[in-house]
């Protein structure tokens, strides 16, 4: 049981929806045999968040719900701010901001009460997206940029590079909209060139993508090459 959850988790976060789904069946039918609560509201968990992560938005967020509430019930903590963060992001792209800031904000203070910080610099840069769509631009710019750059400082603090590679990635494109090219190159460039591998992953593609809109917002084209924001 141990072993699946973190496969299960690793293949969700890097976005590898079939290679999730497989460990997660595998993680609730073991758990369902063995009448494990805890394990049984993990795969609910799971369950939830891929469908969100397939944008069944009508699917997804009332299953984590409802999953998330078991998994407290259970008395398994661990995991349970992740998962949350992966409610919150649903939330903001199914256009439901404030409660997605809501529940971004249980996730801090969780994972600040419990100290469970592995996930926090995910917490902290879905924290600032939401309040990029939540609040007028020149009002939550400062702030989702503060944000950002405490994710991309944790991150470097626990070796994530993937957290670091989202978290620069949301940065430079926050400054780039403010005009700030240059300034967004020199943060996401180091960061993308420590990748070795992954390159067709969702996250690696859009860093990419971005860097080359970068370099042409740098050298005076237009930025209307930006690619647009991403669902968060």
């Amino acid at each position: 049981m141990h072993w699946l959850r973190p496969r299960a988790g690793v293949a969700l976060f890097n976005g590898d929806i079939d290679a999730a789904e497989g460990f997660t069946t595998i993680l609730l039918n073991r758990a369902k045999e063995l009448g494990l609560a805890g394990w049984i509201a993990r795969g609910h968990c799971f369950q939830g968040a891929l469908l969100i992560m397939q944008d069944d938005f009508a699917g997804g967020l009332p299953l984590l719900r409802g999953a998330l509430d078991e998994l407290r019930e259970s008395g398994a903590a661990p995991g349970y701010p992740a998962f949350q963060t992966v409610l919150a992001s649903g939330l903001g792209r199914a256009r439901q901001a404030t409660q997605g800031l809501a529940v971004i904000n249980q996730a801090l203070a969780f994972s600040e009460r419990h100290e469970e910080r592995w996930s926090l610099p995910e917490i902290l840069r879905i924290k600032g997206e939401l309040l990029l769509l939540e609040c007028a631009p020149a009002t939550a710019a400062a702030e989702a940029e503060d944000h950002f750059r405490q994710a991309l400082d944790w991150a470097r603090r626990q070796g994530a590079l993937l957290w670091e590679l989202r978290a620069a990635t949301s940065l430079a494109r926050l400054l780039c909209n403010r005009h700030l090219p240059a300034e967004g190159l020199a943060i996401l460039q180091p960061v993308y060139e420590r990748f070795t591998e992954g390159f067709n992953t969702a996250d690696v593609r859009s860093a990419k993508a971005l860097l080359d809109a970068l370099g042409q917002a740098g050298s005076g084209t237009t930025r209307d090459a930006l690619p647009r924001r991403p669902p968060i």
